[in-house]
């Protein structure tokens, strides 16, 4: 493992999540496979334009360096190629900015060929206006931190060949993302409702999946554990057909070369009916974490659709003292059989509210089609009527099901 020492400045501008994404910071540079050996924090106005920390501080941690024999230095702070070069001949060891770091955890974490690609592409998008001058860390052999995925050999290229990498990528991406489109489009004909979970990183989504559709998706208690998204088909108790699909964790600062790669994986979860927001409820840093995520919602244009908060990890908190911040909301832990039933509890009201309530009768020789609608619509109850020979089936149906007549809805009748 490499010897990682943590970089961090403290600013009128970050003062309030600092500390936490620090922490984090921390979480991040395990996650890649490297030893935190020490860290190095100033408390300024704003930072040095031209090597973030100030003179005195960058000798200090040249000196931090050299005592503990570090490999790397991570700095809590998007770098510029000169900023980069400037600090890493001060230090003498190879440095690397938070957005690499990410970027570095993507490639490990990377398993499908679409997955590879975009973030490939990712870090392509990052390294090309930062080529000229980033000094030993591109030429130096070995790997490492910040070096994982395209590799030394496509980074010393000249601009124009990256530029037709990129080129290439897309294109290929382009299909992908064509093919994922048309799997999209097959869904929405279907009549199939579809739920994504989202959230912060390491709260837990890859779990409830588990949970709720008995498969065996990758989840641990790492940071980025789910890259390549997953879609499961997910039958509810009463017959309602629905997918659920797990995406990649948000984080602050999550690099914008990153959600321009993973657009095509972003649009699972911007095509669903409702989201299922999951927040680590043990979280010192709930709040944060919420709003970054309710953010970065409203970056990608998600935030029209319904949200269903689910609090997650109810069994390492004291109940009585939680308070919810999100509504609606639900409390669970995904590693108890009773959190299934709660949560399975609140989506269905969820979607009785996305839904429209209706009365339908059937005929008898129609009761047939009871089968076909048990999978797209919910049934409360039916009922059948001996003296009129047919059905009384009432629910809730998405407002375009074929279900729904002119005259069969509740609201209607009234």
């Amino acid at each position: 493992m490499e010897k990682v020492i943590l970089v961090g400045v403290e600013t009128q501008e970050n003062f309030k999540t600092f500390e936490e994404t620090m922490t984090e910071l921390g979480n991040l540079a395990e996650t890649a496979q490297g030893e935190v050996v020490g860290e190095m924090i100033q408390r300024r106005q704003s930072i040095d334009r031209r090597t973030i920390l100030g003179k005195g501080k960058l000798l200090e941690l040249s000196s931090l360096v050299n005592s503990v024999e570090a490999d790397t230095v991570v700095f809590n702070h998007e770098l510029t190629a000169r900023q980069a070069r400037l600090i890493e001949e001060e230090v003498d060891v190879k440095v690397v900015d938070r957005v690499q770091l990410i970027l570095d955890i993507f490639a490990m974490r990377a398993k499908s060929k679409e997955g590879q690609l975009q973030v490939e592409l990712a870090q392509l998008n990052y390294l090309l206006p930062r080529l000229v001058g980033q000094g030993s860390s591109l030429s130096r052999l070995g790997g490492g931190i910040g070096t994982r995925g395209p590799g030394e050999t496509k980074l010393e290229t000249d601009r124009r060949h990256i530029r037709h990498k990129v080129t290439q990528i897309k294109r290929e991406l382009k299909q992908t993302e064509e093919h994922r489109e048309r799997n999209r489009q097959k869904r929405k004909e279907s009549a199939i409702f579809q739920i994504g979970l989202i959230g912060y990183t390491n709260a837990g989504k890859s779990t409830i999946m588990n949970l709720l559709t008995d498969t065996k998706t990758y989840a641990e208690d790492q940071l980025f554990a789910t890259l390549d998204p997953l879609t499961k088909k997910w039958p509810l108790p009463n017959g309602l057909e629905t997918t659920l699909t797990d995406t990649v964790g948000f984080i602050q600062d999550l690099p914008t070369e990153l959600i321009e790669a993973f657009q095509s994986t972003l649009e699972e979860s911007r095509s669903v009916d409702l989201l299922l927001h999951v927040v680590d409820a043990t979280s010192e840093n709930r709040d944060q974490q919420e709003e970054t995520v309710v953010e970065l919602m409203e970056t990608l244009e998600m935030n029209h659709i319904p949200v269903l908060t689910v609090y997650n990890k109810a069994d390492l908190i004291e109940m009585e003292s939680f308070v919810p911040t999100l509504y609606p909301n639900c409390l669970i832990s995904a590693f108890e059989e009773a959190g299934k039933d709660i949560l399975t509890d609140a989506i269905i009201k969820q979607i009785q509210e996305i839904f429209v309530s209706f009365e339908l009768v059937l005929e008898a020789k129609d009761a047939y089609k009871l089968t076909q609608m048990t999978r797209e619509v919910l049934i409360d109850s039916y009922d059948y009527m001996e003296e009129d020979n047919e059905y009384v089936v009432r629910g809730y149906a998405n407002q375009n099901s074929k279900w729904l007549t002119k005259n069969n809805t509740e609201e209607e009748n009234y």
